[in-house]
């Protein structure tokens, strides 16, 4: 099963990626864009010139990809780019390793990169959704802090803090921000191939390291839901800080994730043509509101699954929660809408 032909996908013309997004990108991007001063770094290393040595490395050491190589995944691609609406064809390269199956960076003129070794276990229908899902990358406007993120986690420890704020801090809170996008993500990829279950069965691959024909979709469905509805507090909290280190969220958590998006109607009605466009303004201010009861809920919760045997710990950290809500409504509130900060679509 391949999925529709995405030849016959009509295009979602001037959507927004407001249209799509995940309650946890638009909470993570407010939550980045009333850090002061976070744009203005991102952009300063960015003009340290990492992003033309990354597009040099990839063009001298991958395959590039065109209507001349690799030419049914080309055409995949063009077609993504298509049905999203995007204004042009951005490069595509093949390597192997590349963290997480796929990368898209450079804030100017993005590129994807995909990894060819797990290109080799996707069928079409899959190859199409992690083309749709870095493309989602491209049109949700991630690519600036993906690439500012690459270029941290390239770096180590390695870069001096930068306008005050510190490496660790500001990969912790680039990482937060990565999680949500790649929800957004998965749910453009979605809207390209117009199957959800092509999706799951993507991650299905990704997670296992296996072809789809070797694999049962219902099974891993059901592990999915397992994951969800597992009931044990101190478990959940244990899933809270492994997660907070890793670059992507768990495949099972992003099945779960596509499905429930799915099963809001959300999905039928952009499909419908019933969609938010580019052209609609953004209220930034409730964006950053939303973002501050977001953050501060999703912490004291975490500590609070813990119960009663650590109270003392739960209450601290929900303090602290506060204490940085508070701090981003005082910094942010003042921001406005000029300086650095980058238009949202």
């Amino acid at each position: 099963m391949t999925g529709v032909s995405l030849d016959h996908v009509e295009p979602y013309t001037n959507i927004s990626p407001k249209a799509y997004e995940h309650p946890a990108d638009r909470a993570a991007t407010a939550a980045l864009k009333a850090i002061p001063m976070l744009d203005t770094l991102v952009r300063r290393l960015i003009e340290w010139r990492y992003e033309r040595a990354l597009r040099q490395f990839y063009l001298g050491t991958s395959l590039k990809v065109s209507d001349t190589q690799c030419t049914d995944l080309w055409a995949s691609h063009t077609a993504a780019t298509r049905i999203l609406d995007l204004p042009e064809i951005y490069d595509l390269y093949l390597t192997t390793p590349v963290l997480g199956t796929a990368v898209t960076i450079g804030s100017r003129k993005p590129i994807v990169v995909i990894d060819s070794a797990v290109l080799k276990r996707l069928g079409a229908g899959e190859q199409r959704v992690l083309l749709g899902h870095e493309l989602g990358h491209v049109l949700s406007d991630h690519v600036l802090y993906i690439t500012a993120l690459n270029i941290l986690l390239a770096a180590g420890g390695s870069l001096p803090v930068l306008l005050g704020l510190p490496f660790r801090a500001v990969k912790t809170v680039l990482l937060e921000w990565y999680r949500a996008a790649e929800l957004s993500a998965d749910r453009a990829a979605t809207l390209v191939v117009r199957d959800p279950q092509i999706v799951c069965r993507m991650l299905m691959v990704a997670a296992s390291g296996l072809p789809a024909d070797e694999l049962n979709l219902d099974a891993f469905m059901a592990q999915a839901m397992q994951y969800e509805n597992w009931d044990d507090p101190s478990d959940r909290v244990r899933r809270f800080f492994w997660e907070i280190n890793v670059t992507h969220p768990y495949a099972v958590k992003r099945v779960s994730e596509v499905m429930r998006w799915v099963q809001s109607g959300d999905y039928d009605r952009i499909l419908r043509g019933d969609y938010r466009t580019r052209d609609q303004e953004t209220d930034v201010r409730a964006e950053a509101s939303d973002a501050m009861e977001f953050y501060g809920e999703r912490f004291r919760a975490a500590f609070r699954d813990l119960g009663e045997n650590v109270t003392s710990l739960g209450s601290q950290m929900g303090g602290v929660a506060d204490q940085v809500a508070d701090w981003l409504r005082n910094r942010g509130g003042g921001r406005g809408n000029g300086g650095d900060t980058p238009s949202a679509a």
